[in-house]
């Protein structure tokens, strides 16, 4: 009797699983709308609704960066209507600055995939008098601590690269954080600060406008959309190859199948012909990495941050 009621259990599990989905999915986005997890979220849920007939609808739950969100996704059941995007703040960096995020990043999701990447790229004012990476590095380490970075906030990936940047060259400038990537970009344009590593899908358009001077990719070889900035590497910089990235996450205990399934359907939504090229317009790139691939990237990334944060005694506002 015991093994006909669980067999008549499993089957149960396994139909339900089969049917995913069967009523609205929710992608949880943690910051406020307009930004690049934002902006994966909406154009991938938009395929997968296309795909599956059923509503993917994406809300955005900002705060503590990227904490409220996460949590809100660890928290939710572990059937497959309820999914995380978020770029690699809340996932590898926001836990080494947060005390009490109310998740453990590395044990409560399963990770589906990172959807896309784009490196930074070091931007100065088209009126800066610095023209080349050498004349950066010369000047902070003359002058420690004069030239001034603008970033995101504390703990964000253009404040990340420029503190490991100045770590492997030895050299220093000064953090200047900002409440959001538009108001850094604002006071970049008037020349209030001096330099950014900031995104490259972010900066691209006033690097193209003649507006910023683009150094240097932080990317392991140039990138298509800037092929006259040389990359750190190519420069003699080694150890900062950092790309920014958007990924997909569920509550820990998704079912295989559905995992398989989600996975299948997020990679064929971000190649679909109406959908890549207008990624890598925006300076992505496509990476559709396996989940056993994400994981793993996800634990390298995460110990890489953390030494990072470490090392320059950064600590959260």
């Amino acid at each position: 009797m015991k093994k006909i009621i669980c067999a008549c259990i499993s089957t149960l599990a396994m139909t339900s699983a089969l049917a995913w989905p069967d009523k609205q999915v929710t992608l949880v986005v943690p910051f406020p709308p307009g930004g690049s997890s934002d902006l994966i979220a909406r154009t991938v849920g938009n395929k997968l609704q296309e795909k599956f007939g059923k509503p993917f609808i994406v809300e955005n739950k900002g705060g503590a960066g990227g904490a409220v969100g996460t949590t809100v996704v660890k928290k939710a059941a572990a059937d497959g209507n309820t999914l995380l995007v978020t770029s690699l703040g809340p996932l590898v960096i926001g836990p080494h600055l947060i005390k009490s995020a109310g998740y453990n990043a590395l044990k409560d999701f399963d990770y589906i995939t990172v959807a896309v990447q784009a490196p930074n790229v070091l931007a100065v004012p088209a009126s800066s008098p610095f023209k080349t990476l050498a004349d950066v590095v010369a000047y902070q380490k003359a002058n420690p601590g004069m030239l001034t970075y603008a970033s995101s906030g504390i703990g964000s990936s253009d404040h990340l690269t420029a503190e490991l940047f100045w770590q492997v060259t030895k050299s220093k400038g000064l953090h200047v954080p900002y409440k959001g990537g538009g108001l850094a970009m604002t006071d970049l344009l008037g020349e209030k600060v001096q330099a950014t590593f900031m995104n490259l899908n972010t900066g691209l358009a006033n690097i193209k406008a003649g507006k910023l001077r683009a150094l240097a990719v932080t990317s392991s070889k140039r990138s298509p959309l800037l092929p006259d900035v040389p990359s750190l590497e190519e420069l003699g910089i080694k150890g900062v190859t950092v790309n920014s990235w958007q990924a997909f996450a569920a509550p820990k205990g998704i079912p295989a199948n559905i995992k398989a399934t989600l996975h299948a359907a997020i990679i064929e939504a971000l190649n679909d012909p109406t959908v890549k090229p207008k990624l890598l317009e925006l300076g992505f790139e496509i990476v559709g990495n396996s989940p056993k691939e994400f994981t793993a990237f996800q634990a390298t990334e995460f110990a890489r941050w953390k030494k990072v944060i470490q090392l320059g005694k950064i600590e959260a506002e």
